[in-house]
């Protein structure tokens, strides 16, 4: 429940007590030498946080301009918006695109941008406070220095959903400490070709999996949304993007409706359940119709059969989608809103937008009672966020950025994740003392490339992009003094001296667009090379595979003695040297099957297709 603005004043930061002292006062107006009681007597009844949220958002919606309302409904990108614009044309959200982030990337500057957008929100007449959006993927991804879990892949693979559900509490921790308060997580695909570049993001390939980890919803929330590291989640991408044909990224959904209830369709119920604040629409189709303009699913499947209250945002520019051609129309603008959408990312054309969907509606195109509608529902997560009450970003919760807590919970996360593959002759867990140890690779010591894409940029990027421990330094803490670990990129240097090998290789950093593969799946030279190099000196080799995805290996397994999939454990490599060195015992369980050549793409449990691996498989130790 919301708390009042005129009680326990004494508790709250100054900034947001002189945020209510000042909307007493604005409403008071020549009676501003009244006393409190008398003003705040003459406040509308929506800035009243007695009142339930219900009321305050009928009566602010009494009081709105059709403009102010097509505001509530614009998001603009940070770069292309001023706290001039907002104020001006009472846009009520905006957010930052991967890697889009203030300079310096801080903190202290994250939360001084959100400030200055949040008081140009609060200069409007109205004085509704906007939202900001970020893609907080696997942590506070585009803040340098703040933790990097594993992707949502390596998340299924724990099969652990308290785990899960303890990650997204800590990640909206370090989230709202910038001021942010609503991140665009999580991705409730299930991924049914590995081709496609977000099979990272999937939970698995099964609804059960995605349907259960939709738990990280109740961490980013929280018990009620209104706590103070509450950030809204949001439910994406809806539905069915992760079955597109070919694995095609925003591709199209060629499936029964029975087929898109049975797999597609299951997680967003469950986190409709949850009480997700927000859905997020796909860039895809099915069957040739953009979801973007499709009112059967969005307003009566979504809305109505699942009884979802929150709102529903585009994806980036993905109203301009609908006719297949650049530039979006009048006639995508109505079909999109009457579709159901509430929320539209328009990032750089907004004014566009804004001008397009108020002469729609002037024209009759699109109802008062559709745009009336879509406020309400936004609206709603302001009050219930508590934005009326606690505008301005809560500084004191920065100290969690990065914490060692939640790196050891990173950690914990990375061990869990691993998927034992091969073990032959026991060569794994290697001895900690004594011992001899080569290591090789270019993904061992390489922050960016074992964060993957979605991390401080949007593709990711290989280097030191963010403070946190490789898989390299991870086994040089973990090994005891009279063990020594040797390092080269390519493998060169290696002799039959040393008792084990292992290389640590993988895919580079992608994200969507760039990271599809409808051609090879396999490691590119470079890996197949260093492999080779160490077994040319005739010492056991490890396989550490760190990638967003299953990878064709069939053909080389048999000369390997061990392979681990580590997915892309994030900043906190140690988790992985956990499991090398038996720390912690392999948990981990497959969440894709895992193909025996590219060419039985899609391949998926159940489907008659013989694996390598089979979804579900996963060793551990006998010792």
């Amino acid at each position: 429940m919301s708390r009042s603005p005129f009680r326990s004043l004494l508790g709250r930061p100054r900034a947001k007590i002189a945020v209510l002292t000042s909307a007493m006062l604005a409403f008071a107006g020549a009676g501003a030498a009244a006393p409190a009681a008398a003003q705040a007597a003459k406040l509308p009844a929506y800035l009243d946080a007695r009142l339930p949220v219900h009321k305050r958002v009928e009566d602010l919606l009494s009081r709105m301009t059709l403009d102010e309302k097509i505001g509530q409904m614009t998001q603009a990108e940070r770069a292309a918006v001023t706290p001039e614009d907002i104020t001006r044309y009472r846009i009520g959200s905006v957010l930052s695109g991967g890697g889009s982030t203030p300079t310096p990337n801080t903190p202290q500057a994250w939360a001084d941008m959100y400030d200055q957008f949040q008081r140009a929100a609060l200069a409007t007449p109205k004085r509704i406070p906007m939202i900001y959006g970020v893609d907080a993927v696997h942590g506070h991804n585009n803040l340098v220095g703040a933790t990097i879990f594993p992707h949502n892949i390596g998340l299924g693979a724990t099969r652990d959903p308290e785990l899960v559900k303890k990650i997204g509490r800590a990640t909206a921790e370090e989230v709202a400490a910038t001021g942010v308060d609503w991140t665009f997580a999580p991705c409730l695909c299930v991924a049914r070709n590995d081709r496609w570049g977000r099979t990272y993001e999937s939970f698995g390939e099964v609804p059960e999996l995605p349907a259960a980890m939709s738990v990280i919803v109740d961490g980013f929330q929280g018990r009620k949304l209104n706590g103070p590291t509450s950030i809204l989640a949001t439910a994406k991408h809806y539905v069915g993007d992760g079955g597109t044909t070919g694995g095609v990224d925003q591709g199209d959904t060629q499936v029964s409706e029975a087929e898109l209830r049975r797999i597609h369709l299951p997680p967003f119920r469950a986190a409709v359940k949850r009480g997700v604040g927000s859905v997020m629409v796909s860039f895809s189709s099915w069957n040739g119709v953009k979801m973007h303009g499709h009112r059967y699913l969005i307003t009566d499947v979504l809305k109505k059969e699942l009884g979802f209250k929150g709102f529903v945002v585009s994806d980036w520019n993905g109203i301009d989608q609908i006719d297949g051609q650049p530039g979006f129309t009048p006639q995508e603008v109505s079909t999109a809103i009457n579709a159901g959408i509430d929320m539209v990312m328009v990032p750089y054309d907004w004014r566009k937008f804004i001008d397009t969907l108020r002469a729609e509606v002037r024209a009759g195109h699109v109802s008062m009672a559709r745009i009336n509608d879509a406020n309400r529902r936004i609206l709603t997560k302001k009050f219930e966020l508590g934005l009326f009450e606690r505008p301005f970003a809560d500084r004191r919760h920065q100290r969690t950025i990065g914490s060692a807590e939640h790196r050891a919970l990173a950690r914990r996360a990375v061990a869990e994740s691993q998927v034992l593959l091969k073990n032959k002759g026991n060569v794994l867990p290697l001895s900690r003392h004594h011992n001899k140890i080569f290591v090789a690779g270019k993904a061992a010591d390489d922050i960016g490339i074992q964060s993957g894409g979605w991390t401080i940029t949007w593709q990711g990027s290989p280097g030191a992009i963010t403070p946190g421990t490789t898989i390299l330094e991870g086994i040089r803490q973990t090994v005891g003094k009279s063990t020594t670990v040797d390092y080269s990129k390519d493998g060169s240097g290696i002799d039959g001296s040393y008792k084990a090998a292992i290389a640590v290789v993988g895919e580079l950093p992608y994200a969507e667009f760039e990271g599809d593969r409808p051609g090879e799946m396999g490691l590119d030279a470079e890996d197949l090379q260093t492999i080779e190099r160490l077994r040319a000196s005739g010492v056991p080799v490890i396989v550490v595979l760190v990638s967003g995805r299953p990878l064709d290996i069939a053909k080389e397994l048999p000369g390997w003695d061990a392979l681990v999939a580590s997915w892309l454990p994030g900043t906190e490599g140690r988790g992985v040297a956990d499991v090398l060195f038996g720390v912690t015992k392999p948990t981990g369980k497959l969440p894709m099957t895992w193909m025996a050549s590219a060419d039985q793409q899609p391949i998926n449990r159940g489907d008659g297709k013989k694996p390598l691996f089979p979804f579900g498989y996963g060793l551990t130790y006998r010792r």
